[in-house]
Formats: structure tokens, C-alpha cells, sequence
């Protein structure tokens, strides 16, 4: 019996960035801000950003799969985050409710769509 496991790099790199996120916020308490090109960037926002960039990954992996349901879930997903970590990044009020708006109207037609 062959236990060999077959990854595929795709899923991998999308499940890397999501974790790396996750991991991001869990040291939110332990690190502070990081300079990122003379910038000061606290963690809690460069997560925010790497699962943005897992979610967009995502829908290119799904939508190439023909995964259509799947490819919508993670592009709504990331708009929304890129909305919600643009949002305190440009002290815009209007662009982290858009953020919000995007995150509960893509979750109601998701779950229009999965019925």
C-alpha cells in the first residue's frame, strides 16, 4: 500500500498564505509593528493583506478547476478583505463599511447558491 501523499501546488500555496495569516494574527499580541519599506505596518493589517492575497489566489486555483461556486466564495472574499484592510490604511471610513457591505451581501448570495 502506497501512503505517499500527492499535493498539488495550487491548494498548497493558497492553504501556505491562509496559514501564514493566521499565524500573523496570533502573534498580533507578541509583535509589534514591522517596517515594510520605511513603512510601519502592524501585523494584525499584513495579515489582513496575506489573506487577501490567499483569497485571490483561491479563485484563480478554483476557477482553473472549473470550481465555480468555490472561485465566487474566494473572490468575494478577497474584495472584501482588501476593502477591510484598505480601509484603515487610508483612514476611510466608507471603504471599511464597503468592506463589510461586500463581506454580508457576498455571504447571502453564497448561501443562495449553495442551495
Amino acid at each position: 500500500m502506497n501512503s505517499s501523499l500527492d499535493l498539488e501546488p495550487g491548494p498548497v500555496a493558497v492553504g501556505s498564505l491562509v496559514g501564514l495569516s493566521g499565524l500573523l494574527y496570533l502573534l498580533v499580541p507578541v509583535v509589534g509593528p514591522v517596517s515594510l519599506g520605511g513603512l510601519s505596518v502592524s501585523v494584525v493589517a499584513l495579515s489582513a493583506v496575506v489573506l487577501t492575497l490567499g483569497f485571490s489566489l483561491g479563485f484563480v486555483v478554483f476557477a482553473r478547476r472549473g470550481h465555480r461556486l468555490f472561485a465566487a466564495a474566494h473572490g468575494i472574499f478577497a474584495v472584501a478583505w482588501a476593502l477591510l484592510a484598505l480601509g484603515p490604511f487610508l483612514g476611510s471610513g466608507t471603504v471599511l463599511v464597503a468592506g463589510v457591505v461586500v463581506l454580508v451581501a457576498g455571504v447571502g448570495f453564497l448561501v443562495t447558491q449553495g442551495r
